[in-house]
Formats: structure tokens, C-alpha cells, sequence
């Protein structure tokens, strides 16, 4: 009787802590046994042009479990039966949140974690977290951090896809125009020695001599999140955890606001910044030299060699950077200090594999196999998760890497030598799609600059996971645009915001409103 209760628990051990390739085969079989051959799911993401890999890393995920059954001898199939790649991840996940209750929602999605809260209230994402529990090697190689961003009320939703850091970015060439010292200003931003009042002489003497255009640009569009780095750059916070709900501060939210009308007042910054077109006029002022300053984020730095963004002076068509150009052209550092006694940040919005509660709804006997079907697409997210497909994410979009082996890979030189000539294993269509990519962007100019950027994490903050922060954030973006337009001045905004958080109730319970507009704060100082 012992030793048939110690066979029993061992086979119980045995599949609770099973491989991944184990899983896969032990759910092929289900479904062979079940007679289902084929099994189809559809994979949503959203991200900038060279992130491509946030819904091909799917296909290629498929392929790799197709295999797995082939070689064990299991006749069952994925297909992924759609791949939707859009821009705005704001829009992707607006859509998501209203077809997923229909059932016509993306299997997969592939977005920011701080849509993992409002999604997993709603009760329309896959918990991970039984899976992750039998799969912990799983876990062992991402980054602790990025786990707990994927969590919502102590529970699992998503696998990080990547991460990222978001550089000041200085015009090399223009600094040199106006005296700016880049030797050692990186480490000046770091003990908070070069803050915004620093930024806003240098971009003022810009103008005025004629260097640049602007001193500045920054983000359109949305203020989530790039430009909530002011708030935290004035020392505060966007949520508390004491008691869970999000922080509204008005002392750093005003000198924020501020910093933007005296920039736009003083035309360092258009003023209509908020509606400029990304391809057509944020990018190419960057590229083309017309502004010293730049907030953006790491992926910038290969987006820029890929997308015809940079006007040739020589042949007047439009063309990428080459990584050449880019390591001449740009200089980089921490989001600077808000003001003396301040510390610098800089922001990470990891994107995650997002499993919807419904992945394979569109499958035969979905009800009866809803379990088997569940765990195939956590599988298939897991293996979207392999090293390789990673670190081959991270190099071609300047993305950092969420895992300690694909951030191995970067630094091995004989792969990204392989990679460059595309002498990788990956299904044929994904190969085709992202060889372009992969010719311009695979350079050991970029795999350093990765490098050089990944200290910026040690100072990183993530945007809150609040079911309420979209909605905070597009308060923000509204205000941002009126301030810069000059038609409402900081307080006034600070006032209309406070307005727009009262008249929603469930905003209201969700947010707290801390401190007072300081009454001696001047910016710039004189």
C-alpha cells in the first residue's frame, strides 16, 4: 500500500512540475482523444512598427508546439487563424473591452499591463497563475519586477513581453552649436546636478540662436505615459498603495503644467504638440535636427533606422537613419530632475501576453474542452516567451529584454551574427516579415546601445494598475493639449481636472487629491 501511495504522489509530482514540452503533448493528446485535429486562435497587439514580433511571436509559438506534436506523434495542429497589428494601443485595447463579451476579441492580447486591471475586473482575461505555478521555470527566468505588474488582487494575468526605458534624448550636433558639454552629462542628470530649469535655459538659447527650430518636443497624443515622468520627476507619486487608489498631487501636477505653458508661451514647443502626426511630423523634426531636446522612448532608437522619417539633404527623398548616423546624432540620460534636490526617473509600461478568458471560444466542443483549450493558449503565450524570440523582439524594436537568457543572447555576438544573416529557426512567414527589419536594425551599435540603456531600469517606475488610471490619463492628455494652446493657464487646468474627477463617480472613489498649488514657485526661477 506504500509504495503504490509513493507511486501515485510521484506521478502527482511529476505533473505538477511538468516541462512545457510535456504540457504540450499531454494536451495535443487530449484533443486527438477528443477528435479535434485542428485548433485555430487569433492574436491582437499593438505597439510601434518595428514591434511586429508582439503578434508574429504567436505564429512562431504555434509552429514550434506543431512541432513538438509532429515529433511525438500527435495529429493536432495550430493555426493561427489572424494576426491584428495596430499603432494605437489605446484604440486595440478599447476594442478588445468591447468584443471580448461578444466573443469576437483576439484569443491573445498583446498590450500594456495597466489594461491588465480593468480587464481582469471585468473578468474577461485567463488567470495564469495555476499554470505558472507548474511551470516555474517559467518564472525563474523572468524579472521579478515584471511578475508582480502582471498581477492584479495577488493573481497572475499576463507573461511580460518586453520592456523598455524612455531616454531624455539631446541633439549631439546641436549641443555642439550652443555650447551645451555632453562629457559626463548623463551622470550630471543621475545625481540630479542638470534638472528642467537647466533644460529650459539650454532650450531657450537654442532658439534663440537659431540652432533649432524648437528646444523641445515630446509625446503626442495621449499623456500616458511619457509625460507623467514630470509628476514623479517632482518627487510624487501616482498611486498609493496604503490605500489603493490613485494620487492627484497638485503641487507637482501644477509645476508640470507649468513647465509646458511657459515652453509653448515662449515657443519652444509647439503648441499644438498634442495633435501632431507621429510619421509626418514628431519623428521627422527629430530626426531631421529641428529640436535639441527630445522626451521619447528606447524603441525610438531603431524605429528611426527603419521608418523613412530623416528628409536626405543630399538627394532630398526621405529615408531611415543609418545606426551610424543615429550613434552620432544622439546623446542620452535619465529624465532629468524636476528641480534641484529632486531625483531623476525614467518610466516602463511592459507589454504582456494577455490570454483571453474565451481563447479558443471559436474551436468544436469549446465547452466541454474549455479547460484544454485554456491551457494550450497559455502554452502557446509560453513558448511566444522563448529566449530566442525575445531577444530577437528586443534587438530589432530597442526594447529591453524581460528574461535573464534572452538578455544573454543580446551580448553573444556569434547570434546576432546568425540573426543578421537570418540563419535562425523561425517559421518561414516570420522570417519574411521581419527580414527587413532585422538587415537594419541587427548592429552591434544598437545590441550596445541596449547595453548602455539598461541602468535606466534601476530607476524605473511603472504606471499604476488601476482599473481608474486610463481614465486619469486621459484627463491628463486633455488638459496637456489646453495648456499648451494657451487656453486654459496651469491652475485653471489644475481646477478643471479636479472638475472632471468629481463628475465621475466610480473616478472620484478611485482617486485622492493631495497638496496645494505652491503659491512661490516660480519656473523658469528669475
Amino acid at each position: 500500500m506504500r509504495r503504490l501511495l509513493f507511486v501515485v504522489l510521484l506521478c502527482a509530482a511529476v505533473l505538477l512540475f511538468a516541462s512545457v514540452e510535456d504540457s504540450i503533448v499531454q494536451v495535443g493528446r487530449t484533443l486527438e482523444k477528443n477528435g479535434i485535429n485542428e485548433v485555430r486562435y487569433a492574436v491582437w497587439g499593438s505597439g510601434d512598427p518595428n514591434s511586429v514580433l508582439r503578434v508574429l511571436g504567436i505564429v512562431e509559438a504555434a509552429r514550434r508546439i506543431n512541432d513538438i506534436w509532429a515529433k511525438n506523434k500527435v495529429n493536432v495542429r495550430v493555426i493561427i487563424r489572424e494576426t491584428r497589428y495596430e499603432l494605437d494601443f489605446t484604440q486595440m485595447y478599447q476594442e478588445f473591452l468591447s468584443k471580448q463579451p461578444l466573443g469576437t476579441a483576439g484569443d491573445f492580447l498583446v498590450n500594456s499591463y495597466v489594461y491588465i486591471a480593468p480587464l481582469a475586473e471585468e473578468g474577461y482575461l485567463l488567470d495564469l497563475t495555476p499554470y505558472l505555478e507548474k511551470h516555474k521555470e517559467l518564472l525563474d527566468d523572468f524579472f521579478a519586477s515584471h511578475i508582480e505588474v502582471a498581477k492584479y488582487k495577488g493573481k497572475i494575468y499576463g507573461l511580460p513581453q518586453d520592456t523598455e526605458a524612455r531616454p531624455f534624448y539631446i541633439r549631439k550636433d546641436i549641443a555642439a552649436k550652443v555650447g551645451l558639454d555632453l562629457q559626463g552629462l548623463d551622470q550630471k542628470v543621475l545625481k540630479g546636478e542638470f534638472t528642467w530649469f537647466d533644460v529650459y535655459e539650454w532650450a531657450k538659447k537654442t532658439v534663440q540662436l537659431g540652432a533649432s527650430q524648437w528646444g523641445l518636443i515630446h509625446r503626442r497624443g495621449s499623456a500616458h505615459p511619457d509625460l507623467m515622468q514630470f509628476i514623479l520627476a517632482f518627487g510624487s507619486k501616482l498611486y498609493d498603495p496604503a490605500d489603493g487608489k490613485l494620487v492627484f498631487d497638485k503641487e507637482a501636477i501644477y509645476k508640470w503644467l507649468t513647465i509646458e505653458w511657459v515652453f509653448a508661451r515662449e515657443k519652444l514647443l509647439p503648441s499644438d504638440m498634442m495633435a501632431w502626426d507621429w510619421a509626418k511630423q514628431v519623428h521627422p523634426a527629430i530626426v531631421d535636427g529641428k529640436t535639441l531636446f527630445d522626451i521619447g522612448g528606447t524603441w525610438y532608437w531603431t524605429e528611426w533606422q527603419t521608418k523613412d522619417y530623416y528628409t536626405d539633404p543630399k538627394t532630398g527623398q526621405m529615408r531611415g537613419l543609418k545606426p551610424e548616423e543615429v550613434e552620432q546624432w544622439f546623446y542620452y540620460t535619465l529624465f532629468p530632475a524636476g528641480e534641484p534636490g529632486k531625483k531623476p526617473v525614467t518610466l516602463s509600461q511592459p507589454f504582456m501576453w494577455m490570454v483571453s478568458s474565451k481563447a479558443g471560444a471559436q474551436n468544436p466542443k469549446y465547452s466541454a474542452l474549455k479547460s484544454t483549450y485554456d491551457e494550450l493558449a497559455f502554452l502557446i503565450a509560453a513558448k511566444a516567451s522563448d529566449p530566442e524570440i525575445n531577444a530577437i523582439h528586443s534587438i530589432i524594436s530597442a526594447h529591453l529584454p524581460v528574461g535573464k537568457a534572452s538578455a544573454a543572447l543580446l551580448a553573444n555576438k556569434e547570434w546576432l551574427d546568425k540573426l543578421y544573416n537570418l540563419e535562425i529557426d523561425l517559421d518561414p512567414s516570420v522570417k519574411e516579415k521581419i527580414a527587413g527589419i532585422v538587415k537594419a536594425t541587427v548592429n552591434p551599435i544598437n545590441a550596445k546601445f541596449l547595453s548602455d540603456v539598461s541602468y535606466m531600469l534601476e530607476h524605473t517606475n511603472f504606471p499604476p494598475i488601476h482599473p481608474m488610471y486610463a481614465k486619469l490619463a486621459s484627463i491628463f492628455a486633455e488638459v496637456v493639449d489646453q495648456v499648451l494652446r494657451g487656453q486654459m493657464d496651469p491652475a485653471k487646468a489644475i481646477d478643471y481636472a479636479i472638475g472632471k474627477i468629481n463628475a465621475d463617480l466610480d473616478l472620484k472613489a478611485g482617486v485622492k487629491i493631495i497638496n496645494e498649488i505652491p503659491k512661490d514657485w516660480r519656473f523658469p526661477a528669475k
